[in-house]
């Protein structure tokens, strides 16, 4: 069995580490596009460009699911992709957790990047999933590149800055953006109100790796014999895991995992 997972850089690490825990012996096809970075500023149509090819890259290495780990992607690409690779290969895209975040009731703050943030897209979901729920939607600018290049001064700031945006009596907070998922704790510290019932923090990586398992009706399993290979695709390029993943423990997990020749 082989998962693809795609993303402009290494907010994909999230979801791989959870396709890791759920299947251990999976083989595994990261592929992002660093020579292009922050696809944030471009426009759609760019996106969805860079995006497909991104895809394709990954899908030239047979995988039996292909999973689009980027909100952005998600938002912009999505039927592109679908279009090019489905049948032959399940596309699952990415969806803030918004839904299950509303069901436990407000208030919750949504952290997304600035340009998602407000957006027609995100601004749909709430209406349809968290109505009559009190969402406030929290711009993190910087914080995705700072993740991306383990900037931890950047990332203190990007956080710190977001969390005096998010009101004191919160209760759950979506994580909107992938790579947010790779720094969940520090978020968590810095909303966290002493005294108060524990924060609930909602990604999106493990809901899209079962759903990924689900389409190619497979099991998790996490005590599969074996363990599965790692492939690395950087621009299309394949090589190692940058040096900023193996700052996060998701990245370390699966940098444990020897490199498929």
């Amino acid at each position: 069995m082989k998962i693809a997972l795609m993303d402009s850089g290494i907010g994909l690490l999230a979801a791989a580490a959870a396709v890791r825990t759920l299947r251990p012996d999976a083989d595994l096809v990261l592929s992002s596009d660093p020579d292009s970075m922050p696809w944030g500023p471009r426009t759609p149509e760019d996106v969805a460009q860079r995006a497909l090819a991104v895809c394709e890259a990954a899908a030239a290495h047979g995988p039996d699911a292909l999973i689009i780990a980027c909100n952005t992607a998600s938002v912009h690409a999505l039927p592109a992709v679908r279009a090019r690779l489905e049948p032959a290969v399940p596309v699952i895209g990415t969806v803030p957790a918004i839904k299950p975040a509303a069901s436990g009731g407000g208030p919750i703050a949504i952290w997304a990047t600035p340009a998602t943030t407000g957006s027609p897209y995100q601004r749909t979901l709430i209406r349809d999933f968290a109505d009559g729920v009190e969402v406030t939607e929290v711009p993190c600018p910087g914080l995705a590149d700072a993740v991306q290049w383990a900037d931890e001064e950047g990332i203190d700031r990007a956080i710190a800055a977001a969390a005096a945006l998010t009101p004191r009596d919160v209760r759950a907070v979506v994580l909107g953006c992938t790579h947010y998922e790779l720094v969940a704790e520090r978020i968590r510290a810095a909303v966290q109100q002493p005294g108060a019932e524990p924060l609930v923090l909602h990604g999106s990586a493990g809901a899209v790796a079962a759903q990924a398992l689900r389409r190619i009706g497979e099991r998790p399993g996490a005590e599969a014999a074996g363990r599965g290979s790692l492939t690395v695709l950087l621009s299309g390029r394949e090589e190692s895991l940058p040096q900023a993943a193996l700052t996060y423990a998701e990245g370390r997990g699966l940098g444990a995992v020897s490199h498929a020749g």
